[in-house]
């Protein structure tokens, strides 16, 4: 498939698919980043809320669908916006290609037509990039979000090195990785707030991992790279 990268302001992606679409992907990238922009030029809730807010009645379409997986995972919208443009630009793409990857700093939306394995990159722990999912999205689109608290600029109120959901639904996937990053402030945290995420409805499984320590649950297999 061919591969191309893409970065407007904060947005940087990864992108393969059967054709090469790179116009079409950076004007779907500017054209979601006017529309939370404007969004949260009257409402700034929006954008600083750490818990979950109700959208306007009129609101977009994608705030409303961040609000709704927000309000899921018990965090603010934003912890969803990374699965957002990785859904709004994946899903625009798959109108004219049978596949597609779109990886947006961790997170994953994914429709392929053989299963693929998706590593784990879990910053300085000895299991980063040594374990992967493999993910099935033959019969639809999946995402395959990750959260940590000790990689990267996301804020996390947690310590995992890697806090991983996997589900059909990009929004849900990503708040809850930022949920599940929140719960695990140690390794013995990890038990328990993997139980925490699988309540979610629309969760297909999930993984943390602190140091050397992973756990896993849910319809999700592993594999060792």
């Amino acid at each position: 498939m061919p591969c191309w990268r893409l970065a407007h302001l904060e947005t940087e992606l990864f992108i393969c698919a059967d054709k090469l679409c790179e116009q079409a992907s950076i004007q779907e990238v500017r054209s979601l980043r006017l529309e939370l922009d404007t969004y949260i030029a009257v409402n700034p809730q929006f954008l600083k809320s750490l818990t979950p807010v109700e959208p306007e009645r009129n609101a977009p379409e994608t705030v409303k669908s961040m609000c709704r997986a927000a309000k899921c995972a018990d965090v603010g919208p934003m912890a969803a916006v990374a699965g957002a443009f990785c859904a709004h630009v994946g899903c625009e793409i798959l109108k004219t290609s049978e596949q597609v990857i779109v990886e947006n700093g961790g997170d994953i939306f994914i429709k392929t037509d053989k299963p693929k394995t998706v590593a784990v990159f879990a910053g300085s722990s000895p299991l980063s990039l040594k374990v992967g999912i493999v993910v099935d999205s033959r019969e639809m689109p999946m995402a395959v979000c990750t959260s940590s608290g000790t990689v990267g600029p996301s804020l996390s109120f947690g310590k995992a090195d890697a806090a991983v959901v996997v589900s059909p639904n990009a929004y849900l996937a990503d708040a809850c990785a930022t949920r599940l990053g929140n719960e695990v402030t140690c390794a013995a945290d990890i038990e328990r707030a993997l139980e925490v995420i699988m309540r979610v409805p629309g969760v297909t499984g999930a993984m943390a991992i602190v140091g050397d320590v992973c756990g896993a649950v849910g319809e999700i297999l592993l594999k060792t790279l």
